[in-house]
């Protein structure tokens, strides 16, 4: 007779927006939460992550050019995406892309 191993129990499913979530609902901009960069940031010591550039900034400022990097990067990502999220004004990179202003 073959012994069988008792069953592990099923993880729970990560959610990623809603209560303890780490990411904005596209209804609100999408993108990550300053609570979940934080998460982020206490899982990878070291790391750089921030939250986007929303507000004003002067031209030339650290700000400014964060923005226009993260602009040229995500254009890349809307232009690789398929056309349904490309012309989706309600899909998570425009939403994003809107929050920091590009």
């Amino acid at each position: 007779m073959a012994v069988r191993k008792p069953r592990k129990k099923a993880k729970p499913i990560k959610r990623t927006t809603g209560k303890g979530g780490n990411y904005r609902p596209t209804s609100q901009g999408a993108g990550m939460t300053k609570k979940g960069v934080r998460a982020y940031r206490k899982k990878n010591p070291g790391s750089k992550l921030k939250t986007a550039v929303t507000g004003k900034v002067k031209r030339g400022s650290k700000a400014a050019k964060r923005r226009k990097s993260y602009c040229a990067r995500s254009l890349g990502q809307l232009k690789k995406s398929s056309a349904k999220t490309r012309n989706n004004p309600n899909s998570r990179i425009r939403q994003a892309r809107r929050r920091w202003k590009c």
